[in-house]
């Protein structure tokens, strides 16, 4: 496979965004995380299934540090890959624009797996609800 420039700006639009949609689920959470605490601290609302969202938030937590860790690896490959083919290195450009891919991946699989976790989140906080969906 020939690299130049171009297959490197290809990863250019993909990238911002993935983080950009990677952040703005963050900052959701986050949000979440602090209404919750406040309902614990302040109002001492403590709902029955507490423990189990505790456990919950503190995996997506986990899991979105890493897919947003790997994006940003992701994006630091692509600008080194630039850099190397500035450099005529295109052996090493291959070499680490494959790792920007992997990367990626790996982003993108954290974010599915993320994705699982708070849709069982949704069905956790339903669950006191009673209400026949089928």
């Amino acid at each position: 496979m020939n690299i130049d420039y171009t297959v490197t700006a290809l990863m250019f639009p993909a990238i911002p965004l993935l983080m950009a949609v990677y952040s703005n689920r963050f900052h959701s959470l986050s949000i979440l995380i602090r209404q919750l605490h406040d309902e614990h601290v302040y109002e001492k609302h403590i709902p029955p299934e507490w423990q189990k969202q505790f456990i919950n938030l503190n995996s997506r937590i986990n899991l979105l540090r890493w897919t947003i860790m790997f994006a940003a690896f992701g994006f630091l490959f692509n600008m080194l890959t630039v850099f190397a083919l500035y450099l005529d290195r295109v052996f090493v450009a291959r070499v680490i624009f494959g790792s920007c891919c992997l990367s990626m991946i790996i982003s993108i699989i954290f974010f599915i797996r993320e994705i699982q976790i708070s849709t069982n989140a949704l069905r956790l906080h339903m669950s006191d609800m009673d209400v026949d969906l089928n």
